[in-house]
């Protein structure tokens, strides 16, 4: 394995079809998110997983504070092990953060990428006089100055209100176990990031397919930011929201999603 391989904790699955799926992770999880999509992919596709830097299952040492300051360091991440593992076009399926962070890598190598299945995608969180993203500058700096002052209580009650149940739901305890995992200097630095990136811009020179999947209820992402991407992506796209709730509907409501991510990824986009 290569360098960047270890550092990613990457890890290839599946059978010897050429045709390549790529799973990428957001805030707070790590690959483990997708445990109810892979078993379903394994026979029909060459799965790649990997970690975020910053996750908790990565080296807190290889955590560069200045290059994930934006979603561009990630981005070349992501092209690093493509490039590593000689992928020569994948689907990719981002959740959250991942699928801004597989759009801007897009730009550079629009040919690595077949398609990009975007789950709870947000290309700005706050919002503008044109535009609601679903929070104001007031509520991040409440959530960020909580995280500084104890970022296990932080945990405890950003984990059930994102992914929407209560601390018994095995989902919540999911997201809890891997968000308390993060070295909180290191979360705060990729929540700021993230909640701070306004990506808008960048839309229109994504010119891969775009497959928009939304929860119905997502405390996150409001279901009209699902609409604005659709709107002004530069290639094609599609959008379906899903009668899930919460931000992980992966975890919190495999049988609703897992088919229709099954579904995406399978078929195109009809011209």
């Amino acid at each position: 394995m290569g360098i960047v391989e270890t550092a990613h904790n990457v890890k290839v699955l599946g059978s010897g079809n050429p045709q390549t799926v790529v799973l990428a992770h957001g805030f707070g999880t790590d690959q483990s998110v997708w445990k109810h999509l892979v078993p379903h992919l394994v026979e029909h596709y060459r799965v790649v997983l990997y970690d975020n830097m910053g996750a908790g299952t990565t080296n807190p040492e290889y955590f560069d504070f200045d290059r994930y300051s934006s979603l561009e360091g990630y981005a070349y991440d992501l092209l690093s092990i493509l490039e590593e593992l000689q992928i020569e076009s994948c689907i990719f399926v981002g959740h959250s953060v991942s699928a801004m962070i597989g759009a801007v890598a897009s730009i550079t190598r629009p040919d690595l990428f077949s398609k990009i299945v975007m789950l709870g995608a947000s290309p700005r969180y706050l919002n503008a006089s044109d535009y609601f993203g679903g929070f104001e500058q007031e509520d991040l700096e409440q959530l960020f100055e909580a995280m500084r002052e104890n970022y296990k209580a932080w945990c405890s009650g950003f984990a059930p209100m994102v992914v929407g149940g209560d601390m018994e739901s095995v989902a919540v305890q999911e997201f809890s176990r891997t968000l308390f995992n993060m070295r909180p200097d290191i979360a705060l630095c990729v929540l700021q990031t993230i909640f701070n990136s306004d990506m808008r811009s960048i839309l229109g020179m994504v010119t891969v397919p775009c497959h928009i999947l939304q929860s119905m209820k997502d405390l996150a992402v409001p279901v009209v930011v699902s609409e604005h991407l659709h709107q002004h992506l530069g290639g094609v796209s599609i959008v379906e929201v899903m009668s899930s709730d919460g931000h992980l509907p992966q975890l919190s409501s495999p049988d609703i999603v897992i088919p229709v991510l099954l579904r995406h990824i399978r078929y195109d986009i009809e011209a």
